[in-house]
């Protein structure tokens, strides 16, 4: 692993731990025992590093959200891309916390974040179409649309809710897993006769992970 490389995990992990705010890049530097003139080589400032990990973010997203195969099992897919996502939330979740004000200190990465949500929701959609077209789902195609938009809104906005809501404000993976549980019950209202024991299933596969860590919010 290289220099640069080695900076962007520990920023994202001190970032995750203590908040992004809280962070500089004097932190940073001092966490992997460097220079801030070495840092500095390879990192304009804190929004730079910023601006590489958002795009790891969307790589991610890119590479494990792709369409249904018609070759494939849809709940096995559907069950791969719930683990995608739980890795994404819990490898990225201090991104979610402060999200606004990340966005607001730097226009330029703003305005990659509204053209790539633009194109998440797509990909988005086109998931739940592929699950109505495999059976799994009966749902028009508006709300289709709207189930989109509440799945990226309750994964966008279920880590800092849990985090509000505790006086510590750490989050713990099981988190992640209720989170899961809770973008599966989004889906559940329009699962198909067929297809619900098998959501249920996944639904209590989830939950169990959550049951098996330390408590946490319901």
């Amino acid at each position: 692993m290289n220099t640069k490389e080695k900076i962007i995990r520990t920023s994202i992990a001190l970032f995750n731990l203590h908040g992004e705010r809280a962070i500089t890049t004097n932190h940073i530097a001092s966490s992997l025992g460097i220079s801030p003139g070495n840092l500095y080589y390879h990192f304009k400032n804190k929004e730079d590093i910023i601006r590489q990990i958002f795009a790891l973010y969307s790589e991610h997203l890119n590479t494990h959200f792709k369409p249904l195969s018609e070759e494939e099992e849809p709940l096995q897919q559907l069950t791969q891309y719930l683990d995608s996502l739980f890795e994404l939330m819990w490898r990225y979740h201090f991104f979610y916390d402060n999200l606004t004000d990340i966005l607001a200190r730097d226009q330029e990465l703003k305005r990659k974040y509204i053209d790539f949500q633009s194109q998440l929701f797509e990909q988005v959609y086109a998931v739940v179409i592929g699950l109505r077209n495999a059976g799994v789902i009966a749902i028009s195609d508006g709300d289709a649309k709207e189930l989109s938009h509440m799945l990226k809104m309750t994964v966008s906005f279920w880590t800092p809710y849990v985090k509000a809501r505790r006086m510590t404000g750490m989050l713990e993976q099981q988190d992640i897993y209720n989170g899961v549980v809770k973008v599966l019950m989004l889906f559940k209202p329009y699962a198909t006769d067929l297809s619900l024991p098998k959501v249920d299933q996944l639904q209590s596969h989830y939950q169990a992970l959550a049951d098996s860590t330390l408590p946490s919010i319901a």
